[in-house]
């Protein structure tokens, strides 16, 4: 068999790592690159392990690239704009840019998801957007903060994993 050429990967054999962001201690759901490993520079997919009681990101909305995020295994709640909604595998939830759609995934069951996550790689135009953590904004450069975001109206929800709520 010949050797397989370098844009053939394996999940197993890309190193997980797990964000999290500045001022905070919260280690978000491991990310394997599997895309830029592949090579692909013009689309980012990433497979996104949800332990239970972890998330995806903060709550967020960008103006200029699009995002997409399918359940391969298991069930998380899609955090839209303050409120939660079920998905589980074969669920596909897209955000078109520019929509001002602020948006992460939770976790609050027992067993572990498996998120296929996509979307276009960083623009330079790119602004982005955290409406329930306004303090992002000190981490980033003025032209990274989207001021004038599509005003949506915001439900109750944090945000956070039920288990982080009950440890605050």
């Amino acid at each position: 068999m010949t050797t397989r050429p370098n844009f053939i990967v394996s999940a197993s054999d890309i190193p997980e790592r797990a964000h999290v962001y500045p001022q905070s201690t919260e280690a978000l759901g491991p990310v394997r690159g599997i895309g830029s490993a592949a090579g692909l520079q013009r689309i980012g997919i990433n497979l996104q392990r949800l332990p239970p009681g972890t998330r995806s990101s903060w709550p967020h909305a960008e103006s200029d690239e699009e995002e997409f995020v399918y359940v391969i295994e298991g069930e998380v709640q899609a955090w839209i704009d303050g409120e939660l909604h079920a998905m589980r595998a074969g669920d596909l939830a897209a955000f078109p840019a520019g929509t001002g759609i602020s948006h992460c995934f939770i976790n609050n069951t027992e067993r572990e998801a498996l998120l296929l996550v996509g979307g276009e790689p960083a623009k330079a135009s790119n602004r982005i957007y955290y409406p329930r953590n306004p303090t992002r904004r000190v981490d980033l450069t003025p032209s990274e903060w989207w001021d004038d975001v599509p005003q949506h109206a915001m439900g109750s929800h944090d945000g956070l994993p039920d288990a982080q709520c009950k440890s605050d």
